[in-house]
């Protein structure tokens, strides 16, 4: 990883990088200037090859610089959520050991150094200025280098700790997941054989998941950069009106999202539209369909910039609807599966073989098995071994022995099934599965993807209270106002919708009632629910 970080500097060195949207640009020679900057400062205060040092704050060009110099140094890098609380920044700073904090100007004023007293400095994301402790000031611009001056050359083995990456977790603290060389380098292969021919040097990428989160950081940024593509970090609130004009500036070739986002732009700019025009009949004629389907494709690649090849959705599962709509015209979309555990790919296909309703098959250096005595048909929980597989959890052998089995095997808490071909199909979460009054397996996940496409939802989850099913159900408040709805309204609509899901559940599944829960629920750095909350 550290020699192919130095070859795409050193081949690419005039080109653009890293541009923070409307704002700056750095060329590669300039990442160049920046790394060997930080290296110096790094080498001035002590820090030793394997010593941590923490990042923390949104995505931005500076992140993405202090990243790779930390790792071309040798040292063990330490991404810190932006959205964790400020006491789970200073167990995680404490608990990894970090020795230098690089922070931006809003966690700044959130942090207590006093709290992290293992570090020798606190240094300001936005020009690596010092904020807290002892360290020589850096200066704004890149000193000058040529190619034959960079020399990032610490030694290192495949097996080597590269970075710790902690899980968002959802009650107390979360695992600090140890990731060694080998992950990173057999996901870039991996990315390399499925996307390289797709994406040229010089290819635009827009970076809107968090880069603190293995998705994020290994398939908007980090593969991009080894690849000589421009990277566009996305710093503004991440709207669907914020990620429509972004595309349509940047041009990205390929698109990287969580299902969240694909779903808000398709539903609020593009399903409606299509639904209520008279394209829909047309779709359904033999020769017309044809015509009218070739031109919504056309409209929506011009929607998401005009220049795509492929949008890879993962995270979580693409809500069914969504998907079918979209392979209605052919539109080029496809799921991925992966973990922070395997820096994250475990299964992937690309959206020309890509099996509907699956998340691909195992990827290049990795191996895949269901834990059940009827893998195609009875779902069990998904493990994986191979290359991309972490070394353990930092300073926690208990939760590595229950992660790790003695044969390598990850566990990774997910239910699925495989088809005949290799087809990874996901049920759930392990522990989200509730057992239904006659020893039924209940998976909320897949209630909640009918429930999703109703009228008026915007989102939903599935608990079990009383040994009932119950629903709670976030409206779709903005349609409520454009359509001048009372909450009387609302509240009739989700009744019905209440009674058409029971229709088409099976009689265990039956939902005994439903919530309207008023405020939006609260998720994870990766926009998944967080469910513990809403027992």
């Amino acid at each position: 990883m550290i020699k192919e970080i130095q070859a795409s500097i050193v081949t690419h060195w005039e080109q653009p990088a890293l541009t923070d949207f409307n704002a700056e640009t750095y060329s590669y020679a300039d990442v160049a200037g920046l790394i060997t900057q930080l290296h110096a400062l790094f080498k001035e205060v002590g820090i030793q090859r394997g010593d941590k040092i923490a990042l923390c704050g949104s995505n931005c060009s500076r992140w993405a610089v202090a990243f790779m110099a930390t790792v071309t140094y040798g040292a063990v890098v330490v991404p810190i959520l932006p959205d964790f609380l400020s006491d789970q920044i200073h167990h995680i700073v404490t608990h990894s050991e970090a020795r230098l904090f690089f922070v931006s100007d809003q966690i700044l004023k959130r942090i207590d150094p006093q709290q992290m007293p293992g570090l020798i400095a606190i240094l300001n994301m936005a020009d690596y200025s010092l904020a807290s402790g002892s360290a020589p000031s850096v200066s704004p611009l890149p000193s000058h280098i040529t190619p034959a001056q960079l020399n990032f050359q610490p030694e290192t083995s495949e097996n080597d700790l590269m970075m710790i990456n902690y899980t968002s977790g959802t009650t107390g603290f979360s695992k600090g997941v140890m990731l060694p060389y080998r992950a990173f380098d057999s996901n870039y292969e991996f990315a390399e054989k499925a996307l390289g021919r797709h994406m040229q040097s010089g290819s635009n990428v827009l970076s809107m998941l968090p880069m603190a989160h293995m998705y994020g950081l290994m398939f908007e940024f980090l593969y991009e950069f080894l690849h000589g593509c421009h990277i566009f970090f996305l710093t503004q609130m991440p709207t669907p009106q914020v990620i429509a004009r972004a595309f349509k500036e940047v041009r990205p070739r390929i698109i990287i999202a969580v299902p969240l986002i694909i779903e808000k732009i398709v539903r609020k700019q593009i399903m409606k539209k299509v639904r209520t025009s008279k394209a829909a009949k047309l779709m359904q004629w033999p020769v017309a369909g044809i015509v009218v389907r070739r031109l919504i494709l056309k409209q929506v690649i011009k929607a998401f910039g005009g220049n795509l090849y492929e949008c890879i959705v993962g995270g979580a599962a693409l809500n069914q609807e969504v998907e079918t709509f979209l392979r209605s015209f052919g539109f080029p979309i496809t799921v991925g599966y992966g973990a922070t555990e395997c820096a994250p790919i475990i299964t992937f296909s690309d959206w020309k073989s890509f099996v509907p309703d699956s998340c691909g098959k195992a990827v290049i250096n990795m191996e895949i098995r269901i834990d059940s005595d009827d893998p195609q048909h009875k779902a069990g929980e998904i493990l994986t071994r191979g290359k991309n597989v972490m070394l353990g959890y930092y300073k926690n052998p208990e939760a590595t022995a229950e992660a790790l089995d003695a044969d390598g095997w990850y566990h990774t808490g997910d239910l699925g099934i495989l088809d005949a071909k290799g087809n990874l199909f996901i049920k759930g979460r392990k522990k989200n599965m509730i057992l239904g009054p006659n020893g039924q397996n209940i998976y909320p996940e897949e209630i909640e993807d009918k429930l999703n496409s109703m009228l008026m939802v915007s989102e939903s989850i599935i608990v079990q209270r009383n040994n009932h099913l119950e629903a709670l159900i976030h409206p779709d408040y903005e349609e409520a106002r454009q359509l001048h709805l009372t909450d009387e309204n609302i509240s009739n609509i989700m009744q019905l919708n209440h009674t058409d899901l029971n229709e088409i559940l099976p009689a265990y599944e039956h939902i005994h009632a439903v919530h309207i829960q008023e405020k939006e629920f609260e998720k994870t750095p990766k926009r998944s629910i967080k469910r513990y909350l809403y027992k």
